[in-house]
């Protein structure tokens, strides 16, 4: 979420939003942060996955923009533009393998993909990376050469456990500017027009707890997988010490209001008011005013 919060702020600023669903590189999966190899997933599971992730990406950013149009004065939604959602998977059917090494794996560089923070951390341990996993930033890097060429698209967001794969892709740009690598290769941008990465450290708590499917207290857009008032319980929970951060990162709240609320939450802590405020904001965000309704 804190990504898309990201994304959400370029959008909101009258940028080009383009939220990449990997339903190609979902077949290999990204050994980023991770010290064993992904459990792959047959071709049904993959499609129902898929299919739930881009409705909840463009749930999140119909119900963001209502959002922020209530809280960000002289905002127009009407004069942002639509939010693209777009799947790898489109622009890697008919590429054959030999094809794809031809091509961008003729201008990869082993040592630099050694050095991926995400490979040597692997490499450290009894089951190693395999080949499948390795090659996935090659993968996520013509992603982003894609999307440079055919979509104007010039920075890339993402975790900072993206920072290697996000690297890759901009080396890669620079390798190849402008050029035809496949077939689908139809434009490119000027010399003067760079590609850039952009990444969000990973959330954590005060003492350093983290966030996610891997640490068991992960939050999920799917409203059947986490409802409005587990969101909401979850949010007025918020430690003393992280509910300022969480005001600034998951609302869209005048920074002035966060002020005035984190103060008045320090001259009466027991009413939890910095809390709570968090907690309806932030279920809105997601699930609209209905969602805060139900979850009070």
């Amino acid at each position: 979420m804190v990504a898309l919060m990201g994304l959400l702020h370029f959008h909101l600023a009258g940028h080009q939003a383009i939220p990449l669903v990997g339903n190609a590189t979902g077949t290999i999966g990204d050994p980023s942060g991770r010290s064993t190899e992904r459990v792959a997933l047959d071709q049904d599971v993959l499609a129902r996955n898929v299919a739930g992730i881009e409705a909840q990406l463009e749930r999140f950013f119909a119900r963001g923009t209502e959002y922020a149009s209530t809280r960000i004065a002289d905002l127009d939604p009407s004069t942002l533009q639509p939010v693209r959602v777009l799947h790898n998977a489109d622009w890697y059917r008919g590429i054959g393998v030999l094809e794809f090494l031809g091509t961008v794996g003729r201008h990869a560089r082993i040592g630099a993909m050694l050095a991926r923070d995400s490979v040597k951390s692997r490499l450290q341990t009894p089951q190693g990376i395999s080949f499948t996993e390795f090659s996935y930033q090659l993968l996520q890097a013509y992603d982003f050469w894609y999307l440079y060429h055919h979509h104007g698209c010039r920075i890339q967001l993402g975790g900072s456990d993206q920072w290697g794969n996000i690297i890759a892709g901009t080396d890669l740009i620079h390798r190849l500017p402008g050029a035809q690598p496949l077939p689908m290769a139809s434009r490119s941008l000027d010399d003067g027009d760079g590609a850039f990465g952009l990444t969000i450290p990973l959330l954590t708590t005060a003492s350093g707890e983290k966030f996610g499917k891997s640490a068991g207290n992960a939050i999920w857009l799917d409203e059947t997988r986490t409802s409005p008032f587990d969101i909401y319980q979850f949010f007025v929970k918020t430690a003393d010490s992280d509910v300022e951060r969480f005001l600034k990162m998951f609302t869209l709240l005048p920074l002035s209001r966060i002020a005035r609320v984190v103060e008045e939450h320090r001259d009466a802590p027991e009413n939890f008011a910095a809390q709570k405020l968090l907690a309806a904001e932030t279920t809105e965000l997601i699930h609209g005013k209905e969602g805060v309704q139900q979850a009070l």
